[in-house]
């Protein structure tokens, strides 16, 4: 079966809107397109002709050029970020004279441009010139006086007598650190940390009085220290007594009540219905809620004897500074015995300080808020010492004194034994279960 064509519609094309709707232009599109985007982007490949396309280069266009030269004719090109910017056409900007913003030597009038020639070639600077080419003298002698680096120099050889091995005040981490892997041997480091080390002993000697087997004078000696930390204890426990509970005196409740009701009725009315005050008060007497005031302005005698008297007395203190003054330097031998005494009082204060730094090196260094205390020495009295090792009664623990011989080294922060308190438990009877509603349920 043959396909039949469409047949064509014949439309009216009398007004203008059925020529526009009923015209196919398509073709006449499309052509202009293409010459739209030939402006644009220049001719069709298959127009242009081979020797436009191609060319055989025997010689380069462009020759050899350095980085440093590539790296400038980089830097004059615009950047990459505005090429957005810039137009993707071929085709001539329509309107050849458009409004520009002129630039700065445009602007200038033709007159003063000559001056500023005529300047130029006689040498006539502006300040500003002139600071300019200062600044750039002075930028080229500090680029001339810098170090420059010098790669033949080895270092190896040159980091051997480091400066950060003899500091005293570098740790001996941070000098491994920097010391590492330049080949010198790590000897004064291991001097610096063996100084810093804690002047204590990993297991200390005990006292020879704790032994099972003590001589008299042994014992007699630990008691002694035993004892003389017992009574400072008591006097310290005594001193906090004495201070709070002892400064109070002791009253009977019946006293305490008497002395609150009187002070609590201070300036109550009294059983007859008047206060004390009142009383002492006679009836004669008349005070006015607001006195009469008094007129209290200066006369001009007044005020000129005042004045007068102010005069003197600048002039009394101007006499007196003065005289101050020629005391002082007669006072010159005593101000200076003042000043070397004075200088004595602060070496002597200066040597203490030194001495109690010695001491405090030689201490337990404090490692956090708690602060290290000393076990309590363990003894046994004249009547328990066994004298062999049969029946000696064990006395201590080997862990806690490992433990405290660890705090006193640095070697652990000293603690205080944590008590938590229970949290309270809140009681109460559940509604249904009371009793005067079991009591209801049972009489039902």
């Amino acid at each position: 079966m043959a396909l039949l064509k469409a047949r064509k519609k014949h439309a009216s094309k009398k007004l203008k809107v059925s020529w526009r709707k009923h015209t196919d232009i398509h073709d006449v599109e499309e052509f202009l397109e293409d010459q739209r985007l030939e402006e644009r982007l220049g001719l069709s490949l298959s127009t242009i002709s081979d020797n436009e396309l191609f060319k055989v280069d025997i010689k380069p266009s462009v020759e050899l050029l350095s980085k440093k030269e590539k790296q400038k004719l980089k830097a004059k090109k615009p950047l990459n970020c505005f090429s957005a910017l810039a137009p993707s056409t071929k085709v001539s900007d329509p309107i050849a004279k458009r409004n520009r913003v002129k630039t700065k030597d445009e602007h200038k009038n033709d007159l003063l441009k000559k001056k500023e020639i005529e300047n130029l070639t006689r040498g006539i600077l502006k300040h500003k010139e002139i600071q300019a080419n200062a600044n750039r003298k002075l930028n080229e002698l500090q680029r001339k006086g810098k170090l420059k680096r010098n790669f033949n120099k080895d270092l190896w050889e040159s980091g051997k007598n480091l400066q950060i091995e003899q500091d005293e005040w570098v740790s001996s981490n941070t000098k491994k650190h920097n010391i590492r892997g330049v080949g010198i041997p790590l000897k004064s480091i291991k001097k610096a940390e063996i100084k810093t080390k804690s002047p204590f002993p990993a297991v200390e000697h005990p006292h020879p009085g704790m032994s099972y087997n003590p001589s008299f004078k042994d014992h007699q000696d630990l008691l002694r220290i035993v004892t003389e930390k017992e009574i400072k204890l008591i006097k310290e426990e005594d001193h906090l007594t004495r201070c709070t509970k002892g400064m109070f005196q002791k009253i009977f409740p019946s006293d305490r009540d008497q002395s609150w009701l009187v002070e609590m009725s201070e300036g109550l009315p009294s059983k007859n219905g008047t206060n004390i005050e009142e009383n002492e008060i006679s009836d004669n007497e008349h005070k006015s809620v607001n006195p009469p005031t008094k007129n209290t302005k200066k006369t001009l005698k007044q005020r000129k004897k005042q004045k007068e008297q102010l005069e003197l007395e600048k002039r009394r203190r101007l006499i007196k500074l003065e005289k101050k003054k020629i005391t002082d330097i007669c006072k010159l031998n005593i101000l200076n015995k003042k000043i070397e005494a004075i200088e004595k009082k602060q070496n002597i204060l200066r040597e203490k300080r030194m001495k109690r730094a010695e001491q405090k090196k030689n201490n337990t260094k404090v490692l956090n808020s708690a602060k290290f205390e000393e076990p309590d020495l363990e003894f046994s009295m004249g009547q328990d010492i066994a004298g062999n090792l049969k029946n000696m009664k064990v006395e201590g623990n080997l862990l806690f004194d490992r433990f405290k011989s660890m705090q006193k080294r640095n070697l652990l922060a000293p603690t205080k034994k944590q008590i938590r308190k229970k949290a309270k438990v809140k009681k109460y009877t559940k509604p249904g279960h009371k009793d005067e509603d079991w009591k209801k349920t049972v009489a039902r």
